[in-house]
């Protein structure tokens, strides 16, 4: 009989390849055939890059994706799509933690570290969070972490959230099309 392969981390094994795989994907130049599938894909290839871009094990790809189609695109026009993609992706990962994970939050809260949190100051958890959280989902960063912590941590709504979701991963995603068109 086989073996069961047991990792103690196999998750941060799973994140560590899905890297490796970015940087084989971006330097990989011989490759020719893949680069030009990609370009071929033109805007819908950067929406799903975008869709992509928020999640742990799709943020190298994704970045190491948008950096490919920079070369060849409007990066105005590209920055716009990818970060509409990465809207909707936020935008399920919110509506999960406020729907399905409210109940679990609030029992959470009545946990004693977290009750001791409670009684920190207002100001660190009405400004220090949430800019936490605006610069992870700037960041081609795992957006759930970002977004997990606005959800529970803030009485935002929706819209207020879409619009700070948008823009953050716009910026993010502008200053990869940025570098992309330099290197």
């Amino acid at each position: 009989m086989g073996r069961k392969l047991n990792l103690k981390y196999p998750r941060l094994l799973l994140l560590t390849f899905t890297f490796i795989a970015a940087y084989f994907i971006f330097a990989g130049r011989e490759f020719p055939q893949f680069y030009a599938f990609l370009i071929g894909l033109g805007y819908f290839g950067t929406f799903l890059a975008g869709l992509l871009y928020t999640y742990s094990f799709t943020a190298g790809p994704s970045t190491a994706i948008l950096l490919i189609l920079s070369m060849e695109q409007n990066i105005f026009l590209a920055t716009f799509v990818a970060g509409f993609g990465a809207l909707i992706s936020d935008l399920f990962i919110f509506k999960f933690v406020r729907s399905s994970l409210t109940d679990e939050i609030e029992q959470l809260s009545q946990a004693k570290i977290l009750r001791h949190f409670s009684k920190s100051p207002v100001s660190l958890k009405t400004y220090f969070f949430p800019i936490l959280a605006g610069f992870i989902i700037a960041s081609p960063l795992p957006d759930e972490i970002g977004v997990s912590l606005l959800g529970a941590c803030t009485r935002m709504s929706t819209k207020i959230f879409s619009l700070l979701s948008y823009s953050l991963n716009a910026m993010g995603i502008f200053v990869i099309f940025l570098i992309g068109k330099v290197i």
